[in-house]
């Protein structure tokens, strides 16, 4: 699973980073640690940062986050050079620019994608992973009965993340925009919820549930999923781009018997949910030169080689997936890549901007009232309408990111890292993993 940030070779990895910028900068860095849900993580930077805290300098800024955080944090286009800027991807660099402020650098990309075992489909007849989802639903099922016949007794067709959580928004966000209903808000914050096609895409994944995935499932997060996967107990498995890295592990059961594809697609075409991170300079910094120094390096090209070398987060830059000793390492970018120029949908955070915590949450628990039948799809639908176009219209409603969501054993999208810069005794630095 995408545990990077606990993982020993994760930190030897930074380590390694850090201790190359010291040698090459004279410039200090000390590490920090950091909460490990999401929303602990954001209401730990918004509090620090709406404090005017001089430490930390550097924050991880994960995709979601531009829009909350924007207004603490230095427009980069003074300390990044403008060739450097667009060696990323556009789509990244406008998802981290909010009126015309670079707010954060793109580090890594991730991407919702579907895993499936090549093994089983073979074994049952298919040539190629389903198109759409009601293919999904037909191949799962009938792996699923053959697999418990041959008495694998706990074997299920499909995995994913339902737990009321951001995992789930960005699951059910997948749903919905690829049957054609929406994505939450539109560019003029419209709400887009209450609709048939939306109202279908929630009232199929339902019916998932104890059929072709477990009735537990609707407590599964990233860790749980992947965990079912990798021991070899599902056909199919919903999760990020960075899942592909574990799963190749020695310690994996399957990962010489699995590949990644596009989600499958609705009645609209595809959808998957973009995520990623980067890094912002906190406005408050004593240190900005020094800490537009850190951010060059943990966002350029000489580390994002390295990292792909290490087989590790997919990259920002649309050279490296071109790149042939790149892709020796890292078979599933052209798959990644397609994704992210077909499908990638972002969250409504520019939308939404601060208030984009509470629109997820409330989205979660809609999704999650359908999925464990406390509610029809059209009942939660019709309230989550009501209940977000009255949020939004309320002036003096802020973000709750301090609430907490249900503790998880990974990371929605990978806790943050802090970082310390320093130059002499003093200033730090802070940042975070994807998802």
């Amino acid at each position: 699973m995408d545990q990077t940030w606990v993982s020993r070779d994760y930190q030897r990895r930074l380590n390694g980073e850090l201790s190359l910028f010291e040698r090459q900068t004279g410039i200090r860095v000390d590490f920090l640690p950091a909460p490990e849900t999401t929303t602990e993580q954001l209401a730990t930077y918004r509090n620090l940062l709406g404090s005017g805290a001089k430490v930390p300098d550097v924050y991880g800024i994960d995709v979601i986050w531009p829009g909350i955080l924007a207004d603490n944090l230095l427009d980069l286009r003074s300390y990044i050079p403008e060739q450097e800027i667009q060696a990323h991807f556009p789509e990244l660099i406008a998802a981290n620019t909010l009126n015309g402020r670079l707010v954060a650098l793109p580090a890594n990309l991730n991407e919702g994608m579907l895993f499936y075992r090549v093994d089983l489909l073979r074994k049952y007849g298919y040539r190629a992973p389903p198109k759409t989802w009601e293919e999904l639903e037909v191949m799962a099922r009938r792996i699923q009965s053959g697999e418990r016949a041959s008495g694998n007794k706990h074997f299920w067709g499909f995995v994913w993340e339902g737990a009321p959580s951001e995992a789930l928004t960005c699951n059910a966000l997948e749903w919905q925009v690829s049957e054609g209903g929406g994505t939450i808000l539109d560019e003029n914050g419209k709400v887009t919820v209450n609709n048939p096609r939306t109202i279908r895409a929630w009232e199929r994944a339902a019916r998932w549930v104890g059929t072709i995935s477990p009735p537990g499932v609707v407590l599964y997060k990233e860790w749980d999923a992947g965990n079912m996967w990798q021991a070899g107990k599902a056909a199919f498995l919903r999760s990020w781009a960075s899942e592909y890295i574990a799963d190749r592990g020695q310690t994996c059961l399957i990962r010489d018997r699995f590949d990644i594809a596009p989600l499958p697609s609705g009645a609209a075409g595809r959808a998957a949910t973009l995520g990623g991170s980067g890094f912002g300079i906190s406005r408050h910094s004593l240190h900005p030169r020094e800490a537009g120094m850190l951010v060059r390096f943990l966002s350029g090209r000489d580390e994002q080689v390295t990292r792909c070398r290490n087989t590790t987060d997919a990259p920002t830059l649309p050279q490296l997936y071109t790149d042939p000793e790149l892709l020796a390492t890292n078979p599933q970018f052209p798959h990644v890549l397609e994704v992210f120029r077909k499908g990638a949908v972002s969250r409504p955070t520019k939308s939404a901007g601060k208030m984009y915590p509470d629109v997820s949450r409330a989205y979660w628990e809609a999704v999650h009232a359908v999925l464990t039948q406390k509610q029809t799809a059209p009942q939660a639908a019709s309230e989550l309408q009501e209940e977000l176009e009255r949020m939004l219209r309320t002036p003096d409603v802020r973000g709750s990111a301090d609430l907490i969501e249900p503790v998880r054993k990974s990371g929605d999208a990978g806790p943050p890292r802090y970082e310390r810069v320093s130059h002499g005794d003093h200033g730090r630095t802070v940042p975070p993993q994807t998802h």
